[in-house]
């Protein structure tokens, strides 16, 4: 574990983050960059995406809060102040999902997706330095979510709105989504930013919406019969049962453990604890024989999508390591060591620094998706460098059942 802490130190502060402050910062128009390709060529005028900025601003935040370089706060205020300068929406409240290169509104719809990361990367500002102003802006956003988008009726969190909070007929966070009122990838996006909230904001009101999303999670989302998560649902919460994305199940281990532990219940603890064991196995059968975690898998046809993106490895090295420091399973810590290391191997970028947006079952690079945009941003692999850089060298027994 110390050699994969330091392996992950490095990896962080010598290829990540240089690239992201040397390379995405925009000296024209201000804030950073909306895209640099899969080649690594920036393209200036490209629009920027809210979620980008979000992941960007949380990502500087974080690394500041864990190892106190200046040129993170530096970069990390420079991402908040853009973010709240373009991207907030001072009429009707919420974030915009894209401006074009120069800050100006582009798609005005409200995504809630969006709006969770808003709050990630503004509490992680407020976490890491104090900032009163973030934190407020993160208690408004949090006060639209809970305004507008969640549903009192059915319960859990409708995917879009209009730009004044209206019903959107088109609610796809990408085109490569089915086009549902509710979605697992959102409510696991919700999760994660409240979770992030409570650390700096411990309200009751908020430590409730915290339980019921995981109830969310343990009730609607998780399939009994498979123990993967369905992804999406409408109003009423029925839906297609044809994919599961291996990713997204390792992710949820830990975010829901991460979310059961920062609450401090022990009934939610307990099954979660017990909910996260069997999701981690069903995530495993992603696993392939190499070390790596492949995308996703379609039931109705039995066809897998075998690339293996750069997001998916963070999610099976964190959930992993997870795994190992709360329950001692040396399993566990093994699966993530090799997973580290095909992904130092296939899709870090030692020449042009940050990653590949991943590589095909026969280790080669897509060169095709960005290397930096409007998905592609420094947050899965610089969170996976600060889990295992914060954790410690050795298993902690903080939750109940270590060892099982």
């Amino acid at each position: 574990m110390d050699k994969l802490k330091k392996e992950l130190h490095d990896e962080l502060t010598q290829n990540i983050m240089p690239f992201w402050l040397n390379k995405m910062v925009d000296h024209r128009y201000g804030g950073f960059l909306g895209r640099i390709d899969g080649h690594g060529n920036p393209v200036p005028d490209a629009e920027k995406g809210v979620v980008l900025n979000a992941r960007i601003l949380w990502a500087f935040a974080a690394a500041y809060r864990v190892l106190g370089k200046p040129e993170y706060l530096e970069a990390a205020t420079r991402a908040k102040d853009y973010f709240m300068a373009h991207f907030i929406d001072q009429q009707e409240g919420g974030v915009f999902w894209s401006l074009d290169a120069q800050g100006r509104p582009l798609d005005t719809k409200k995504q809630t997706y969006a709006i969770g990361f808003a709050i990630y990367g503004l509490s992680e500002y407020a976490r890491a330095t104090g900032d009163e102003v973030a934190l407020q802006q993160a208690k408004d956003l949090y006060a639209d979510i809970e305004r507008h988008a969640f549903d009192h009726e059915n319960n859990g969190y409708v995917e879009a709105l209009t730009r004044n909070w209206q019903p959107i007929a088109d609610m796809r966070l990408s085109d490569k989504d089915e086009n549902g009122s509710r979605t697992m990838n959102t409510h696991l996006h919700i999760l994660e930013p409240y979770t992030n909230l409570y650390r700096v904001w411990r309200t009751p009101e908020l430590a409730e919406r915290i339980a019921n999303l995981i109830d969310i999670f343990l009730v609607r989302l998780l399939n009994p019969q498979t123990n993967h998560l369905d992804l999406f649902f409408d109003d009423r919460w029925e839906g297609c049962r044809n994919i599961q994305s291996f990713g997204h199940d390792i992710e949820a281990v830990w975010l829901l453990h991460e979310a059961a532990l920062e609450l401090g219940q022990p009934t939610v603890l307990e099954k979660v604890e017990k909910a996260i064991k069997s999701i981690a196995k069903a995530a495993d059968e992603g696993l392939q024989a190499d070390g790596s975690m492949v995308y996703e898998r379609w039931t109705d046809t039995g066809k897998m999508d075998t690339q293996r993106q750069w997001w998916v490895m963070c999610e099976c090295v964190i959930g992993h390591i997870d795994l190992y420091q709360h329950f001692g399973d040396t399993a566990a810590l093994d699966i993530a060591r090799r997973c580290w290391q095909y992904t130092h191997k296939h899709i870090v970028d030692h020449e042009q620094g940050e990653w590949f947006w991943g590589c095909d079952e026969n280790a080669r690079p897509n060169l095709v998706d960005d290397k930096a945009g409007f998905w592609k941003c420094p947050y899965h692999n610089a969170r996976m460098c600060l889990e295992v850089v914060e954790r410690g060298p050795h298993p902690q027994p903080l939750s109940k059942g270590r060892g099982e």
